[in-house]
């Protein structure tokens, strides 16, 4: 829980101590249902100065957890085919096996997610204490989950299912006040122009890199800029994720174009720096030769081992080992995992994007829901400790970050953690001088010496989590 009472006029620091080492068609009326945002009218003409960044930035920069969510025709095999299991995430599948474009297509017809709740997506997300929700509209297989005039390879088009879940989970997401996001791969196995040129491959299977035939990249990007249209103006999204950039064909140029084109279609859309050439592989964050296109970093299954100040970035993560649903896949994270993780990143400065990934019935597995629940347990009593934080300004990383000044009391809060227990942390010169604990002094003392604050801990935290304490201080 957090323990705490305002002062004005003072500092206010919050102690995080681990209890185990204290440690086809939509109508035009449906269209409407959504509000389609500010744009601009020449993308080549967009700029935008700090401030208006910062505004656009500011939802995204507080949220701080979101739901991600793989969804789609590899949820099928489910990580099996031909009697063999694959070691590796199973949206990939396609690749893995060697699946012929004809062949894969034939998952189609057998992808019926009668169980499918939007509303019950949504709670749950809304329960654990997640601002906003990204999911696969398109992933690198090609197969669409919405409803899309470009092709009629989607899920109301090739399915027997016939309905559109994306529109339903849009609905939703806003009935209930959470931010609704696209992931779209920019690499298409499925699309004609795009083949496979590899030892051993079927020229139509999946792989990590692709060629595009003669004038075929051309046509592939006004086929792109046509989906994305629609679902920009379909289902108004928060956030455009991209993915599959590191393509020889794909150039940063493409990505400043479509970065561009993007924002022409709704001025306020955030969008990730996958779009372009600047990520440095699964770290995430741009090379910083030149300027790259994209609002944040993308580290994937890690976090940065110190605070960016400044730096706007996400990391996202399975919750057990891989993103598209695998039926025998049982490596699951702990809850206690999952919340560390969360208050590591927040007090890094970035934002957690957790995953899950739904069954071809259309339901979350199981584990997933019982670890989120429990989530939303923690997060319901600390999330002030969570939203809206910043890095650590603190040169010396502990499990730290900075919650921006109250408007009413002009404090701040700081989230510190000890990564073992016992211990004993100097915080720095910047620490004010005196510090007061106001409960549970049994086990977590401040004192300060030469300029400099301590803290130290001993005996068990209240919570098996991790348990939030507020200390306040005085300059």
């Amino acid at each position: 829980m957090i323990f705490a009472r305002v002062i004005r006029g003072l500092l206010a620091f919050a102690v995080v101590l681990t209890a185990l080492t204290l440690s086809s068609r939509a109508q035009h009326a449906e269209r409407a249902a959504f509000s389609r945002g500010s744009t601009v009218t020449n993308p080549a003409s967009f700029t935008e100065t700090k401030a208006e960044r910062d505004r656009r930035m500011k939802w995204w920069r507080e949220a701080r957890f979101g739901m991600f969510i793989h969804w789609g025709l590899y949820a099928v095999p489910a990580g099996e085919y031909k009697g063999q299991r694959s070691t590796r995430i199973g949206e990939w599948i396609m690749e893995w096996a060697n699946i012929p474009r004809a062949d894969y297509e034939k998952f189609a017809p057998q992808f019926n997610p009668l169980k499918f709740n939007a509303a019950e997506w949504v709670g749950l997300a809304k329960a654990a204490g997640m601002k906003y929700i990204v999911i696969t509209s398109k992933h690198h297989d090609g197969f669409s989950m919405f409803q899309s005039d470009a092709s009629n390879y989607d899920i109301v088009d090739a399915t027997p299912y016939r309905k559109d879940p994306i529109k339903a989970l849009a609905l939703e997401a806003k009935k209930q006040g959470l931010k609704f996001c696209f992931y779209y791969s920019i690499l298409d196995w499925h699309y004609p122009a795009v083949y496979v040129e590899a030892p051993g491959k079927d020229p139509t299977a999946g792989n990590r890199t692709t060629k595009m035939r003669p004038g075929g990249k051309e046509e592939y990007v006004r086929y792109m800029k046509a989906q994305l249209r629609e679902l920009i103006t379909k289902y108004d999204p928060a956030v455009l994720w991209f993915d599959g950039e590191w393509q020889d064909w794909w150039t940063e140029d493409d990505g400043q174009d479509l970065y561009r084109y993007v924002r022409s279609l709704k001025r306020d859309i955030i969008i990730n720096n996958r779009v372009g050439k600047g990520r440095q592989g699964m770290q995430g964050m741009n090379k910083t030769d030149r300027e790259y296109s994209g609002d944040f970093g993308t580290p994937e299954q890690q976090i940065p081992a110190n605070g960016l100040p400044g730096v706007d970035w996400e990391s996202c993560m399975t919750m057990n080992t891989t993103w598209g649903y695998k039926f025998y896949d049982d490596q699951w994270k702990s809850t206690q995992t999952i919340v560390r993780n969360l208050i590591d990143i927040a007090s890094k400065g970035g934002n957690y994007l957790l995953n899950v990934g739904p069954t071809a019935e259309g339901l979350i597995p199981q584990p997933s829901v019982d670890r989120l629940r429990e989530v939303g347990g923690w997060m319901k009593a600390n999330g002030a400790a969570i939203y809206g934080t910043t890095a650590s300004p603190f040169a010396n990383q502990l499990l730290l970050g900075a919650r921006p000044a109250s408007p009413v009391t002009s404090s701040c809060t700081f989230l510190i953690g000890p990564a073992t227990a016992p211990c004993a942390s100097r915080l720095g010169s910047e620490t004010p001088q005196s510090v007061f604990v106001e409960r549970f002094k049994t086990f977590a003392q401040v004192r300060t010496a030469e300029r400099r604050s301590h803290y130290s801990s001993a005996g068990k935290a209240p919570d098996r989590i991790a348990t939030v304490l507020v200390l306040e201080t005085s300059p």
